[in-house]
């Protein structure tokens, strides 16, 4: 039951940050909400197919298939986020204008829906898929009874759940002038770990070079298997023995997404 509750809980927490952050910023927004909701509809089913092809996906081209899979999906979800960042930066101040006005609804559409569907997909259907099939082998191989992976499983999701909730909370009790930037923060910071780890995938299959393998330790001061180290590793694609190659990722994305940002901001 542990190592179910385990499995689920880090797979959901993955989801539930990304979700709140999603959701944070399209408060008042209800097409944007539709669309991330129709995101993770689609997820889970595609979580489901993925997972059970996923040996197959393991095996395929000479057994990196998954780390090609995973670099493709992070790539894809963290170009996206940054396109949602910049398209904020050009339209923030008149969707907190509308946010303001009270008894009037907001306008459908506010946030590019397409960006937001596809991130929404990415993040529930990688995560989803290995939860899924990570259950399948602890169910094949655990000593226990099946109830015992279900009961452990449904913890689990329980309580990534949670999290993701306190964290969307959290950010719509932010004042609608401050929320704007801590969330574009947030999703610029989402978006350089998710280009980092897609980087980390690439290096494992040699597609990618590290440059300097480990470039700092800090296992022993913030470990990637504490609560919080595996927060910043969702957050912020947090590595405890991060590759040169990755940082560079993280930092050259960020810094672009930054420049490209502020000048969407000063033309708009």
């Amino acid at each position: 039951m542990m190592s179910a509750m385990i499995i689920v809980f880090r797979e959901v927490l993955e989801m539930s940050i990304v979700l709140g952050v999603l959701l944070a910023a399209t408060t008042g927004s209800v097409q944007s909400r539709r669309w991330i909701g129709f995101g993770t509809l689609l997820g889970l089913l595609g979580a489901v197919v993925v997972a059970l092809f996923m040996e197959e996906l393991e095996s395929s081209m000479s057994g990196d298939g998954e780390y090609v899979f995973n670099a493709i999906v992070l790539g894809l979800a963290s170009f996206l986020i940054a396109w949602t960042v910049i398209w904020m930066a050009k339209h923030g101040r008149e969707m907190s204008v509308r946010m303001r006005q009270v008894g009037q609804s907001v306008a459908d559409g506010d946030l590019p829906g397409t960006a937001l569907f596809f991130v929404t997909l990415a993040a529930v259907m990688r995560e989803g898929s290995e939860a899924v099939f990570f259950l399948f082998g602890a169910a094949q191989s655990a000593q226990q009874d099946g109830w015992g992976i279900v009961w452990g499983g449904v913890v689990g999701l329980f309580l990534g759940a949670i999290v993701g909730f306190i964290l969307y909370r959290g950010l719509v009790r932010i004042p609608v002038k401050h929320m704007f930037l801590v969330v574009g923060w947030l999703l610029m910071l989402l978006a350089a770990g998710m280009a980092s780890q897609a980087a980390a995938n690439l290096i494992i299959v040699d597609m990618l070079p590290a440059l300097v393998d480990t470039l700092w330790d800090s296992s022993a001061l913030l470990s990637m298997e504490s609560v919080l180290g595996e927060f910043l590793h969702v957050l912020m694609g947090y590595d405890d023995r991060p590759s040169a190659m990755q940082v560079l990722v993280f930092v050259v994305f960020l810094v672009s997404v930054l420049i490209i940002k502020h000048r969407s901001e000063h033309v708009s």
